[in-house]
Protein backbone atom coordinates (compact mmCIF):
# COMPACT_ATOMS: atom_id res chain seq x y z
CA UNK A 1 0.00 0.00 0.00
CA UNK A 2 1.11 3.26 -0.97
CA UNK A 3 2.13 5.20 1.98
CA UNK A 4 0.78 8.88 2.77
CA UNK A 5 2.41 11.67 3.94
CA UNK A 6 0.69 14.84 5.07
CA UNK A 7 2.34 18.11 6.27
CA UNK A 8 4.38 20.83 3.98
CA UNK A 9 7.66 22.29 3.92
CA UNK A 10 7.81 26.09 4.74
CA UNK A 11 9.52 28.31 6.92
CA UNK A 12 8.84 29.21 10.33
CA UNK A 13 9.83 32.05 12.45
CA UNK A 14 9.01 34.04 15.91
CA UNK A 15 5.51 35.68 15.51
CA UNK A 16 4.87 34.23 11.94
CA UNK A 17 1.11 34.67 12.71
CA UNK A 18 1.14 37.99 13.86
CA UNK A 19 1.47 41.06 11.88
CA UNK A 20 3.84 44.07 12.49
CA UNK A 21 2.86 47.31 13.54
CA UNK A 22 6.36 49.44 12.41
CA UNK A 23 7.00 52.94 13.53
CA UNK A 24 9.29 55.46 11.41
CA UNK A 25 10.90 56.04 14.59
CA UNK A 26 12.61 52.89 14.08
CA UNK A 27 10.07 51.08 17.01
CA UNK A 28 8.06 48.14 16.13
CA UNK A 29 5.48 45.75 17.92
CA UNK A 30 3.80 42.57 17.02
CA UNK A 31 0.13 42.45 16.79
CA UNK A 32 -2.64 40.28 16.07
CA UNK A 33 -3.92 40.67 12.45
CA UNK A 34 -7.29 41.87 14.35
CA UNK A 35 -5.47 44.57 15.53
CA UNK A 36 -7.32 47.80 14.17
CA UNK A 37 -3.92 49.83 13.85
CA UNK A 38 -3.09 46.41 11.11
CA UNK A 39 -6.62 45.69 10.12
CA UNK A 40 -7.99 49.49 9.72
CA UNK A 41 -8.16 50.71 6.34
CA UNK A 42 -6.77 54.14 5.70
CA UNK A 43 -8.40 56.81 3.79
CA UNK A 44 -5.36 58.12 0.89
CA UNK A 45 -5.57 62.02 1.15
CA UNK A 46 -5.05 64.27 -1.92
CA UNK A 47 -2.19 66.70 -1.74
CA UNK A 48 -1.51 67.90 -4.27
CA UNK A 49 -1.26 67.42 -8.49
CA UNK A 50 1.92 68.08 -10.43
CA UNK A 51 1.78 68.33 -14.65
CA UNK A 52 -1.27 66.94 -16.32
CA UNK A 53 -4.63 65.89 -14.21
CA UNK A 54 -5.35 62.27 -14.65
CA UNK A 55 -2.38 61.01 -15.44
CA UNK A 56 -3.28 57.58 -13.09
CA UNK A 57 0.33 58.25 -11.60
CA UNK A 58 0.16 57.88 -8.12
CA UNK A 59 3.04 59.64 -5.29
CA UNK A 60 2.05 58.22 -1.88
CA UNK A 61 3.30 59.18 1.36
CA UNK A 62 3.36 56.79 3.94
CA UNK A 63 3.99 53.49 5.30
CA UNK A 64 3.32 50.82 1.89
CA UNK A 65 1.65 48.42 4.20
CA UNK A 66 -1.05 51.18 4.72
CA UNK A 67 -1.07 52.21 0.82
CA UNK A 68 -0.97 48.72 -0.15
CA UNK A 69 -4.05 47.68 1.66
CA UNK A 70 -5.84 50.90 0.52
CA UNK A 71 -4.87 50.45 -2.99
CA UNK A 72 -6.77 46.46 -2.48
CA UNK A 73 -9.64 47.58 -0.36
CA UNK A 74 -11.01 51.20 -1.31
CA UNK A 75 -13.75 50.60 -3.99
CA UNK A 76 -12.31 53.26 -6.11
CA UNK A 77 -8.35 52.39 -6.28
CA UNK A 78 -9.78 48.68 -6.02
CA UNK A 79 -11.45 48.67 -9.40
CA UNK A 80 -8.16 50.67 -11.02
CA UNK A 81 -5.23 48.76 -9.59
CA UNK A 82 -6.33 44.79 -8.22
CA UNK A 83 -5.49 42.42 -10.89
CA UNK A 84 -4.05 45.29 -12.81
CA UNK A 85 -0.25 45.80 -11.98
CA UNK A 86 2.31 44.42 -14.75
CA UNK A 87 5.24 44.92 -12.63
CA UNK A 88 6.03 45.23 -9.51
CA UNK A 89 9.63 46.30 -8.72
CA UNK A 90 10.47 46.38 -4.66
CA UNK A 91 14.09 47.31 -3.24
CA UNK A 92 13.20 46.83 0.39
CA UNK A 93 15.86 47.76 3.17
CA UNK A 94 18.50 44.44 3.04
CA UNK A 95 18.23 43.66 6.96
CA UNK A 96 16.71 44.71 9.99
CA UNK A 97 19.35 47.19 11.55
CA UNK A 98 18.40 49.16 8.42
CA UNK A 99 14.71 49.96 9.36
CA UNK A 100 14.42 49.33 12.87
CA UNK A 101 16.64 50.79 15.53
CA UNK A 102 15.49 48.57 18.64
CA UNK A 103 14.83 45.04 18.41
CA UNK A 104 16.06 41.87 19.83
CA UNK A 105 18.68 40.25 17.93
CA UNK A 106 16.81 36.89 18.19
CA UNK A 107 14.21 38.44 16.43
CA UNK A 108 16.41 39.98 13.55
CA UNK A 109 15.20 37.69 10.55
CA UNK A 110 11.51 37.51 12.09
CA UNK A 111 11.07 40.99 12.02
CA UNK A 112 11.99 41.71 8.49
CA UNK A 113 10.27 38.46 7.16
CA UNK A 114 7.08 39.62 8.67
CA UNK A 115 7.31 42.96 6.95
CA UNK A 116 8.10 41.75 3.21
CA UNK A 117 5.49 38.81 3.74
CA UNK A 118 2.23 41.33 5.25
CA UNK A 119 3.68 43.25 1.51
CA UNK A 120 4.24 40.32 -0.86
CA UNK A 121 0.32 38.96 0.13
CA UNK A 122 -0.99 42.66 -1.09
CA UNK A 123 1.11 42.66 -3.99
CA UNK A 124 -0.11 39.27 -5.28
CA UNK A 125 -3.38 40.62 -5.36
CA UNK A 126 -2.60 43.88 -7.41
CA UNK A 127 -0.88 42.01 -9.47
CA UNK A 128 -2.10 41.05 -13.29
CA UNK A 129 -1.62 37.21 -14.44
CA UNK A 130 1.02 38.47 -16.46
CA UNK A 131 2.23 40.22 -14.05
CA UNK A 132 5.45 39.70 -12.12
CA UNK A 133 7.51 41.16 -8.97
CA UNK A 134 10.94 41.78 -8.50
CA UNK A 135 12.34 42.02 -5.56
CA UNK A 136 16.36 43.29 -4.42
CA UNK A 137 17.90 41.73 -1.78
CA UNK A 138 21.56 40.62 -0.78
CA UNK A 139 23.00 37.63 1.18
CA UNK A 140 21.95 38.42 4.33
CA UNK A 141 17.89 37.59 3.78
CA UNK A 142 18.20 36.27 0.15
CA UNK A 143 17.80 32.72 1.38
CA UNK A 144 15.00 33.10 3.51
CA UNK A 145 13.22 35.61 1.10
CA UNK A 146 12.92 32.59 -1.62
CA UNK A 147 11.08 30.29 0.77
CA UNK A 148 8.61 33.31 2.00
CA UNK A 149 8.10 34.14 -2.12
CA UNK A 150 7.27 30.46 -2.45
CA UNK A 151 4.56 30.72 0.41
CA UNK A 152 3.10 34.01 -0.86
CA UNK A 153 3.16 32.99 -5.14
CA UNK A 154 4.11 29.39 -5.71
CA UNK A 155 7.43 27.79 -6.36
CA UNK A 156 5.78 27.03 -9.91
CA UNK A 157 5.93 30.84 -10.44
CA UNK A 158 9.51 31.18 -9.48
CA UNK A 159 11.17 32.76 -12.85
CA UNK A 160 15.26 33.30 -11.52
CA UNK A 161 17.01 35.17 -9.36
CA UNK A 162 19.32 37.82 -11.37
CA UNK A 163 22.67 38.62 -10.25
CA UNK A 164 23.51 42.92 -11.05
CA UNK A 165 26.81 43.56 -10.79
CA UNK A 166 26.61 46.86 -8.37
CA UNK A 167 29.96 47.78 -8.39
CA UNK A 168 33.30 47.36 -10.52
CA UNK A 169 35.58 48.28 -8.22
CA UNK A 170 37.64 45.67 -5.22
CA UNK A 171 36.36 46.59 -1.83
CA UNK A 172 39.91 45.66 0.01
CA UNK A 173 38.67 45.73 3.90
CA UNK A 174 37.27 42.74 3.77
CA UNK A 175 37.54 39.03 3.41
CA UNK A 176 36.21 39.06 0.01
CA UNK A 177 34.68 41.46 -1.67
CA UNK A 178 30.74 41.58 -2.68
CA UNK A 179 30.44 43.64 -5.89
CA UNK A 180 26.35 41.83 -6.30
CA UNK A 181 22.91 42.27 -5.39
CA UNK A 182 20.11 39.59 -6.24
CA UNK A 183 16.89 40.56 -7.96
CA UNK A 184 14.39 37.25 -7.16
CA UNK A 185 11.81 37.01 -10.21
CA UNK A 186 8.44 35.76 -9.57
CA UNK A 187 5.52 35.42 -11.74
CA UNK A 188 2.02 35.77 -10.53
CA UNK A 189 1.19 33.05 -13.23
CA UNK A 190 4.16 31.95 -15.36
CA UNK A 191 2.54 30.36 -17.87
CA UNK A 192 0.89 33.59 -18.86
CA UNK A 193 4.23 35.75 -17.58
CA UNK A 194 5.95 33.45 -19.92
CA UNK A 195 4.11 34.38 -23.11
CA UNK A 196 3.79 37.99 -22.63
CA UNK A 197 7.34 38.84 -21.14
CA UNK A 198 9.32 41.10 -23.75
CA UNK A 199 12.98 39.91 -25.26
CA UNK A 200 15.91 42.07 -25.07
CA UNK A 201 16.99 43.74 -27.97
CA UNK A 202 20.59 42.72 -29.04
CA UNK A 203 23.51 45.00 -28.02
CA UNK A 204 26.13 46.84 -30.20
CA UNK A 205 28.27 43.77 -28.37
CA UNK A 206 26.56 41.16 -29.67
CA UNK A 207 25.85 42.60 -32.56
CA UNK A 208 29.47 43.28 -33.21
CA UNK A 209 29.94 39.15 -33.44
CA UNK A 210 28.13 39.17 -36.80
CA UNK A 211 30.30 39.69 -39.79
CA UNK A 212 29.98 39.25 -43.31
CA UNK A 213 33.56 37.51 -45.01
CA UNK A 214 31.90 36.33 -47.66
CA UNK A 215 29.57 39.01 -48.64
CA UNK A 216 26.41 36.82 -48.73
CA UNK A 217 23.77 39.31 -50.25
CA UNK A 218 21.30 37.96 -46.27
CA UNK A 219 23.37 40.54 -44.53
CA UNK A 220 25.92 40.24 -41.53
CA UNK A 221 25.61 36.32 -40.05
CA UNK A 222 27.80 34.28 -37.35
CA UNK A 223 28.08 30.94 -37.04
CA UNK A 224 27.92 27.43 -34.81
CA UNK A 225 29.71 24.09 -35.13
CA UNK A 226 27.61 22.03 -37.87
CA UNK A 227 28.35 19.08 -35.49
CA UNK A 228 26.32 17.67 -32.21
CA UNK A 229 27.35 15.16 -29.32
CA UNK A 230 26.56 11.53 -30.59
CA UNK A 231 24.43 10.23 -28.24
CA UNK A 232 21.15 7.79 -28.16
CA UNK A 233 18.50 8.88 -31.03
CA UNK A 234 21.32 9.88 -33.36
CA UNK A 235 20.61 8.55 -36.92
CA UNK A 236 23.27 6.34 -39.03
CA UNK A 237 22.41 9.15 -41.47
CA UNK A 238 23.98 11.88 -39.42
CA UNK A 239 28.04 9.81 -39.64
CA UNK A 240 29.31 10.76 -43.17
CA UNK A 241 32.55 12.62 -44.67
CA UNK A 242 32.16 15.88 -45.79
CA UNK A 243 34.46 16.91 -49.18
CA UNK A 244 35.46 20.67 -48.05
CA UNK A 245 36.06 23.43 -51.24
CA UNK A 246 39.42 22.83 -51.08
CA UNK A 247 38.88 19.03 -52.34
CA UNK A 248 40.32 17.70 -48.77
CA UNK A 249 37.64 15.54 -46.76
CA UNK A 250 36.59 15.62 -43.17
CA UNK A 251 34.59 13.31 -40.79
CA UNK A 252 32.65 14.22 -37.59
CA UNK A 253 34.88 14.86 -34.64
CA UNK A 254 34.93 11.74 -32.03
CA UNK A 255 32.02 11.36 -29.89
CA UNK A 256 30.65 13.51 -32.64
CA UNK A 257 27.95 13.29 -35.76
CA UNK A 258 27.15 16.07 -37.98
CA UNK A 259 23.98 18.02 -37.11
CA UNK A 260 22.11 17.00 -40.37
CA UNK A 261 21.91 14.21 -43.12
CA UNK A 262 24.10 14.24 -45.65
CA UNK A 263 21.27 15.26 -48.19
CA UNK A 264 20.26 18.28 -46.25
CA UNK A 265 23.87 19.42 -45.87
CA UNK A 266 24.19 19.03 -48.83
CA UNK A 267 21.20 21.53 -49.49
CA UNK A 268 22.53 24.30 -47.00
CA UNK A 269 26.14 24.14 -48.55
CA UNK A 270 23.92 25.17 -52.46
CA UNK A 271 22.64 27.70 -50.21
CA UNK A 272 25.50 29.04 -48.93
CA UNK A 273 24.97 28.68 -45.04
CA UNK A 274 27.62 26.32 -44.41
CA UNK A 275 31.13 28.17 -44.09
CA UNK A 276 34.58 26.17 -44.50
CA UNK A 277 36.57 29.07 -43.51
CA UNK A 278 38.16 32.36 -45.37
CA UNK A 279 40.22 29.12 -47.35
CA UNK A 280 37.32 26.73 -48.19
CA UNK A 281 39.58 23.99 -45.37
CA UNK A 282 37.95 24.54 -41.65
CA UNK A 283 35.94 22.57 -40.30
CA UNK A 284 31.99 22.97 -41.52
CA UNK A 285 30.03 25.71 -39.51
CA UNK A 286 26.38 26.58 -39.61
CA UNK A 287 25.49 30.59 -40.67
CA UNK A 288 22.79 32.19 -38.84
CA UNK A 289 21.74 35.15 -40.37
CA UNK A 290 20.97 38.05 -38.17
CA UNK A 291 18.30 39.25 -40.04
CA UNK A 292 16.79 36.17 -39.18
CA UNK A 293 17.34 36.27 -35.04
CA UNK A 294 13.84 36.39 -33.70
CA UNK A 295 12.97 39.79 -32.91
CA UNK A 296 14.85 40.08 -29.63
CA UNK A 297 16.95 37.71 -27.05
CA UNK A 298 15.91 35.89 -23.98
CA UNK A 299 17.32 37.44 -20.87
CA UNK A 300 20.18 36.13 -19.42
CA UNK A 301 20.92 35.55 -15.19
CA UNK A 302 23.56 37.75 -15.25
CA UNK A 303 23.53 41.38 -15.95
CA UNK A 304 26.85 43.45 -16.09
CA UNK A 305 27.98 46.47 -14.61
CA UNK A 306 28.46 47.66 -18.53
CA UNK A 307 25.33 46.74 -19.86
CA UNK A 308 22.96 47.80 -16.87
CA UNK A 309 25.41 50.59 -15.03
CA UNK A 310 26.25 50.32 -11.14
CA UNK A 311 25.38 52.19 -8.10
CA UNK A 312 28.03 54.38 -8.50
CA UNK A 313 26.40 55.56 -11.65
CA UNK A 314 22.88 56.16 -10.17
CA UNK A 315 24.54 58.24 -7.45
CA UNK A 316 25.89 60.56 -10.47
CA UNK A 317 22.55 60.59 -12.55
CA UNK A 318 20.89 61.59 -8.66
CA UNK A 319 23.14 64.00 -8.33
CA UNK A 320 22.83 65.38 -12.09
CA UNK A 321 19.37 65.97 -12.06
CA UNK A 322 19.36 67.23 -7.76
CA UNK A 323 22.76 69.00 -7.66
CA UNK A 324 22.38 70.09 -4.15
CA UNK A 325 21.19 67.22 -2.92
CA UNK A 326 23.04 63.91 -0.80
CA UNK A 327 22.60 61.11 -2.90
CA UNK A 328 21.37 57.74 -1.37
CA UNK A 329 23.86 55.41 0.00
CA UNK A 330 22.99 52.58 -2.77
CA UNK A 331 20.62 54.07 -5.10
CA UNK A 332 19.58 52.04 -8.70
CA UNK A 333 20.74 53.17 -11.86
CA UNK A 334 18.19 53.80 -14.56
CA UNK A 335 19.34 51.49 -16.97
CA UNK A 336 19.00 48.85 -14.70
CA UNK A 337 15.58 49.95 -13.82
CA UNK A 338 15.11 50.05 -17.84
CA UNK A 339 15.79 46.86 -18.37
CA UNK A 340 13.33 45.37 -15.82
CA UNK A 341 10.29 47.63 -16.81
CA UNK A 342 11.33 47.01 -20.77
CA UNK A 343 11.43 43.04 -20.02
CA UNK A 344 8.25 42.74 -17.56
CA UNK A 345 6.08 45.41 -19.11
CA UNK A 346 4.36 47.59 -21.99
CA UNK A 347 3.87 51.11 -22.74
CA UNK A 348 0.98 51.60 -20.41
CA UNK A 349 1.16 49.26 -18.15
CA UNK A 350 0.93 49.64 -14.30
CA UNK A 351 4.61 49.81 -12.96
CA UNK A 352 4.44 49.21 -8.76
CA UNK A 353 7.52 50.18 -6.53
CA UNK A 354 6.56 50.33 -2.76
CA UNK A 355 10.07 51.41 -1.21
CA UNK A 356 10.39 54.16 -3.40
CA UNK A 357 13.99 55.57 -1.81
CA UNK A 358 15.20 58.79 -4.69
CA UNK A 359 12.01 57.68 -7.04
CA UNK A 360 14.17 55.98 -10.02
CA UNK A 361 11.05 53.09 -10.99
CA UNK A 362 8.58 55.99 -11.41
CA UNK A 363 11.23 58.71 -13.00
CA UNK A 364 12.40 55.46 -15.26
CA UNK A 365 8.76 54.31 -15.85
CA UNK A 366 7.73 57.72 -16.73
CA UNK A 367 10.20 57.91 -19.50
CA UNK A 368 9.46 54.55 -20.75
CA UNK A 369 5.42 55.52 -21.25
CA UNK A 370 4.05 53.50 -18.42
CA UNK A 371 1.92 54.17 -15.52
CA UNK A 372 3.02 54.07 -12.19
CA UNK A 373 2.21 54.01 -8.36
CA UNK A 374 5.07 54.88 -5.97
CA UNK A 375 5.18 54.79 -2.06
CA UNK A 376 7.77 56.12 0.64
CA UNK A 377 7.34 56.56 3.97
CA UNK A 378 10.49 59.22 4.40
CA UNK A 379 8.20 62.80 4.28
CA UNK A 380 11.94 64.13 4.35
CA UNK A 381 12.47 61.94 1.35
CA UNK A 382 9.44 62.64 -0.64
CA UNK A 383 10.14 66.33 -0.88
CA UNK A 384 13.17 66.86 -0.97
CA UNK A 385 14.34 63.83 -3.61
CA UNK A 386 11.15 62.01 -5.27
CA UNK A 387 8.87 65.47 -5.94
CA UNK A 388 11.62 67.34 -7.47
CA UNK A 389 13.20 64.72 -9.28
CA UNK A 390 9.44 63.32 -10.95
CA UNK A 391 9.03 67.20 -11.75
CA UNK A 392 11.88 67.81 -13.78
CA UNK A 393 10.76 64.40 -15.47
CA UNK A 394 7.35 65.38 -16.12
CA UNK A 395 8.79 69.31 -17.31
CA UNK A 396 11.46 67.69 -19.74
CA UNK A 397 14.32 68.67 -17.55
CA UNK A 398 15.90 65.70 -16.64
CA UNK A 399 18.77 65.10 -19.75
CA UNK A 400 20.50 62.44 -17.76
CA UNK A 401 19.70 58.48 -17.05
CA UNK A 402 17.42 56.86 -20.07
CA UNK A 403 15.88 59.91 -21.35
CA UNK A 404 18.14 59.80 -24.58
CA UNK A 405 17.12 56.33 -25.01
CA UNK A 406 13.40 56.50 -24.40
CA UNK A 407 12.91 59.38 -26.91
CA UNK A 408 12.04 61.40 -23.28
CA UNK A 409 10.89 64.67 -24.17
CA UNK A 410 8.47 65.82 -20.87
CA UNK A 411 4.79 65.43 -20.39
CA UNK A 412 2.16 63.85 -18.09
CA UNK A 413 1.55 64.07 -14.77
CA UNK A 414 1.49 62.59 -10.81
CA UNK A 415 -0.81 62.73 -7.79
CA UNK A 416 0.45 63.09 -5.19
CA UNK A 417 -1.22 61.62 -1.91
CA UNK A 418 -0.48 60.51 1.42
CA UNK A 419 -1.66 57.90 4.37
CA UNK A 420 -4.59 59.54 6.28
CA UNK A 421 -4.91 59.22 9.82
CA UNK A 422 -6.49 56.64 12.19
CA UNK A 423 -10.23 56.59 12.35
CA UNK A 424 -9.67 55.12 16.02
CA UNK A 425 -7.87 56.55 19.09
CA UNK A 426 -6.73 54.96 21.97
CA UNK A 427 -7.91 56.34 25.15
CA UNK A 428 -6.36 54.70 27.93
CA UNK A 429 -6.66 51.45 27.20
CA UNK A 430 -10.02 51.86 25.17
CA UNK A 431 -10.67 52.38 21.68
CA UNK A 432 -12.97 55.63 20.47
CA UNK A 433 -13.50 57.07 17.20
CA UNK A 434 -10.81 59.97 16.75
CA UNK A 435 -11.87 63.53 16.83
CA UNK A 436 -10.71 63.97 12.86
CA UNK A 437 -12.97 60.66 11.51
CA UNK A 438 -15.85 62.53 13.16
CA UNK A 439 -15.47 65.87 12.15
CA UNK A 440 -17.50 65.11 8.57
CA UNK A 441 -14.81 62.44 7.34
CA UNK A 442 -16.61 59.47 9.33
CA UNK A 443 -18.94 58.75 6.33
CA UNK A 444 -15.63 57.75 3.93
CA UNK A 445 -13.84 56.32 6.86
CA UNK A 446 -16.79 53.95 7.13
CA UNK A 447 -17.50 53.04 3.44
CA UNK A 448 -13.73 52.53 3.20
CA UNK A 449 -13.86 49.79 6.04
CA UNK A 450 -16.64 48.43 4.51
CA UNK A 451 -16.24 48.27 0.87
CA UNK A 452 -18.47 50.51 -0.32
CA UNK A 453 -17.93 53.15 -2.81
CA UNK A 454 -18.31 56.79 -1.25
CA UNK A 455 -20.21 58.66 -2.92
CA UNK A 456 -22.53 61.65 -2.29
CA UNK A 457 -25.80 60.95 -2.82
CA UNK A 458 -27.95 62.23 -0.09
CA UNK A 459 -28.73 61.29 2.52
CA UNK A 460 -26.25 58.25 1.58
CA UNK A 461 -23.01 58.47 1.68
CA UNK A 462 -21.97 54.77 -0.38
CA UNK A 463 -23.37 52.39 -2.44
CA UNK A 464 -22.24 48.58 -3.04
CA UNK A 465 -24.70 47.22 -6.14
CA UNK A 466 -28.31 47.78 -4.58
CA UNK A 467 -27.53 48.02 -1.34
CA UNK A 468 -27.35 52.29 0.43
CA UNK A 469 -25.00 52.90 3.33
CA UNK A 470 -26.07 55.69 5.35
CA UNK A 471 -23.42 56.85 8.19
CA UNK A 472 -24.98 58.81 11.09
CA UNK A 473 -22.45 60.54 13.90
CA UNK A 474 -25.05 60.53 16.12
CA UNK A 475 -28.38 58.66 17.49
CA UNK A 476 -30.20 56.54 14.68
CA UNK A 477 -33.87 55.66 16.03
CA UNK A 478 -36.54 55.22 14.10
CA UNK A 479 -37.08 58.53 12.52
CA UNK A 480 -34.04 58.38 11.17
CA UNK A 481 -35.12 55.10 9.83
CA UNK A 482 -37.78 56.32 8.59
CA UNK A 483 -36.52 58.98 6.32
CA UNK A 484 -33.75 57.12 4.70
CA UNK A 485 -36.05 54.29 3.25
CA UNK A 486 -38.32 57.16 1.68
CA UNK A 487 -35.18 58.11 -0.79
CA UNK A 488 -34.95 53.95 -1.48
CA UNK A 489 -36.51 51.89 -4.07
CA UNK A 490 -38.52 48.87 -3.52
CA UNK A 491 -35.98 46.59 -4.19
CA UNK A 492 -32.89 48.62 -2.02
CA UNK A 493 -31.39 47.74 1.30
CA UNK A 494 -30.13 49.93 3.87
CA UNK A 495 -26.89 49.48 5.82
CA UNK A 496 -27.07 52.12 8.64
CA UNK A 497 -24.14 53.18 10.62
CA UNK A 498 -24.28 55.01 13.69
CA UNK A 499 -22.48 56.17 17.01
CA UNK A 500 -25.31 55.60 19.00
CA UNK A 501 -28.55 53.30 18.35
CA UNK A 502 -32.17 52.89 19.53
CA UNK A 503 -33.07 49.72 19.55
CA UNK A 504 -36.62 50.50 18.55
CA UNK A 505 -34.54 51.33 15.27
CA UNK A 506 -33.56 48.10 14.08
CA UNK A 507 -37.33 46.83 14.75
CA UNK A 508 -38.38 49.54 12.70
CA UNK A 509 -36.24 49.03 9.67
CA UNK A 510 -36.27 45.15 9.76
CA UNK A 511 -40.25 45.53 9.34
CA UNK A 512 -39.55 48.51 6.03
CA UNK A 513 -36.73 46.48 4.31
CA UNK A 514 -35.84 42.98 5.73
CA UNK A 515 -32.47 41.97 4.77
CA UNK A 516 -31.40 45.71 5.77
CA UNK A 517 -29.42 46.05 9.23
CA UNK A 518 -27.91 48.52 11.36
CA UNK A 519 -24.59 48.78 12.53
CA UNK A 520 -23.53 50.47 16.18
CA UNK A 521 -19.90 52.36 15.59
CA UNK A 522 -17.27 52.05 16.31
CA UNK A 523 -17.98 48.71 17.91
CA UNK A 524 -19.35 46.44 14.35
CA UNK A 525 -16.17 47.85 13.06
CA UNK A 526 -13.75 46.87 15.62
CA UNK A 527 -15.72 43.81 16.25
CA UNK A 528 -15.43 42.80 12.10
CA UNK A 529 -11.57 42.91 11.81
CA UNK A 530 -11.66 40.71 14.91
CA UNK A 531 -14.14 38.24 13.69
CA UNK A 532 -15.38 38.89 9.73
CA UNK A 533 -15.81 41.44 7.72
CA UNK A 534 -17.77 44.10 9.32
CA UNK A 535 -21.11 44.32 6.90
CA UNK A 536 -21.30 40.50 7.98
CA UNK A 537 -22.10 41.24 11.64
CA UNK A 538 -25.79 40.40 12.75
CA UNK A 539 -27.09 43.34 13.90
CA UNK A 540 -29.77 41.32 16.37
CA UNK A 541 -26.51 41.55 18.72
CA UNK A 542 -23.33 43.40 19.87
CA UNK A 543 -20.14 41.05 19.47
CA UNK A 544 -18.76 41.12 23.00
CA UNK A 545 -15.57 43.17 23.16
CA UNK A 546 -13.16 43.72 25.79
CA UNK A 547 -13.22 46.87 27.53
CA UNK A 548 -9.72 47.64 25.59
CA UNK A 549 -10.92 47.01 22.61
CA UNK A 550 -14.10 49.45 22.11
CA UNK A 551 -15.95 52.17 23.68
CA UNK A 552 -18.95 54.21 21.49
CA UNK A 553 -19.36 57.51 21.63
CA UNK A 554 -22.92 57.63 22.60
Amino acid sequence: MEQKYKGRLELTWTNKDKRLLAQQTGNYEWVSPSDYRVAEVRLLQSESTYGERNSGNLLIQGDSLYALESLCKIPSYRDKYVGKVKLAYIDPPFNTRQTFEQYHDALEHSVWLTMMRDRLRNIKDLLAPGGSVWVHCDDSEQHRLRCVMDEVFGPDNFVATVIWQKSHTRENRTDISTTHDYIIVYANERSVWATTRNLLPPTDEQIGRYENPDNDPRGIWTSLPAHAKAGPGRRASQFYSITRPSGRTIDPPPGRCWLYTEDRFQELISDNRIWFGRDGNGAPRVKRFLSEVPAGLVPVSIWSHQEVGTTGDAKNEVIAVLADTVPFATPKPERLMERIIHIASNPGDIVLDCFAGSGTTAAVAHKMGRRWVTVEWSEDTVNNFIIPRLQKVVGGQDPGGVTESAGWEGGGGFDYLRIGPSMFTDVGGRVMLSDWATNGKLSQAVAAQLGFDHSQEPPFCGRKGKQHLAVVDGMVNDVVVQLLVQHMAEDELLLLCGTAVDPKARTVLRKLRPGSSIRKIPSALLAGYRYQPPEFIEDSTEQELSPSEVISRD
